[in-house]
């Protein structure tokens, strides 16, 4: 074990989560690139989470990560603690009338169908989105028209002191694919609600979803989703069409011939390569159109 998880485990004995070292970040990550997580911390539920983060040094930096699938980690790795929710936090269930209660681990997709399976409707979007609620409630991810936004009641979490929280919708401070969240908040599950639908209408709409996503991204792919976010007024995909970067590529890292906003690791790419490759087409997008290209995909650690 790792100094530091060596000197937390010692630090927390009451501790029931899983803390290990040196954990290999590319194999938990959708681009399958990256250095390791200098500790990797799996608690046990809510309390053992609570009693983690109060307890964890303030210089220790802690980063949550969900799915990795919208998630670059350089080459260097993660320095701190890395916080991934488990199967603790992966539970959807019904809320009353029209709402559903769902944990921060569990997949969009799987949110999807728990509402199909409910009868409610306005959820579908999430079958055509690989993350985790927990990524989805951060980001604001949305598709199809509809946001995680547009669904959100109340998000719950624990703040860095280890003190629960529950935000209102307005407090997470919405916006296109963000939120004014506190930073330091580790979401562990939120309050939705939809509105009461044909099971046969919530299944069409999924299959139309994901009809679209198949025919238009690279799903079989090792990518990391949609790279950059749509500037007002523009697509980026166009942008970057239009800037002649369709196809092109920096070491095993690629533009997606099937969707520019999508960057591929073609077999072989570290992550320096999809970073920089990234930042190139952000520097001809600006010179061709005058856009500036924002950033979707979450990047974190350093560099090799």
């Amino acid at each position: 074990m790792s100094e530091l998880a060596a000197k937390l485990r010692a630090a927390m004995p009451e501790l029931r989560g899983r803390l290990v070292a040196d954990q290999r970040l590319a194999d938990l990550a959708w681009f399958r690139v990256g250095g390791p997580a200098e500790a990797l911390f799996t608690p046990e539920d809510e309390d053992d989470l609570a009693y983690f983060l109060e307890r964890a040094p303030a210089d220790v930096p802690v980063t949550p990560i969900g799915l990795g699938s919208n998630l670059l980690v350089r080459d260097g790795g993660l320095p701190g603690v890395t916080v991934r929710l488990g199967r603790a936090f992966a539970g959807i269930a019904p809320a009353g009338g029209a709402r559903l209660k769902a944990g921060a681990a569990a997949a969009d997709k799987r949110m999807a169908i728990a509402a199909h399976e409910a009868g409610i409707g306005g959820f579908a979007f999430y079958a055509g989105i690989p993350g985790a609620i927990g990524g989805a409630l951060r980001m604001n991810a949305g598709a199809n028209g509809t946001e995680t936004s547009d669904r959100v009641v109340e998000v719950y979490g624990v703040d860095r002191s280890g003190r629960r929280r529950t935000l209102s919708k307005a407090e997470m401070g919405y916006s296109y694919r963000h939120s004014a969240a506190p930073a330091d908040v580790i979401f562990t599950g939120a309050l939705f609600e939809g509105a009461p639908a044909e099971r046969d209408a919530i299944r069409a709409e999924m299959d139309e979803v994901l009809r679209h996503r198949e025919s238009t991204q690279p799903v079989k792919s090792r990518t990391g989703g949609s790279t950059f976010k749509n500037p007002p007024g523009h697509a980026a995909w166009k942008l970057i069409d239009q800037a002649g970067m369709r196809g092109f590529s920096v070491g095993g890292a690629q533009v997606s011939e099937m969707h520019c906003n999508f960057l591929l690791n073609t077999g072989g790419a570290v992550a320096s390569d999809i970073e920089t490759l990234g930042e190139e087409i952000r520097r001809r997008v600006r010179e061709t159109s005058g856009v500036e290209l924002e950033w979707e995909i979450k990047r974190i650690g350093v560099a090799a």
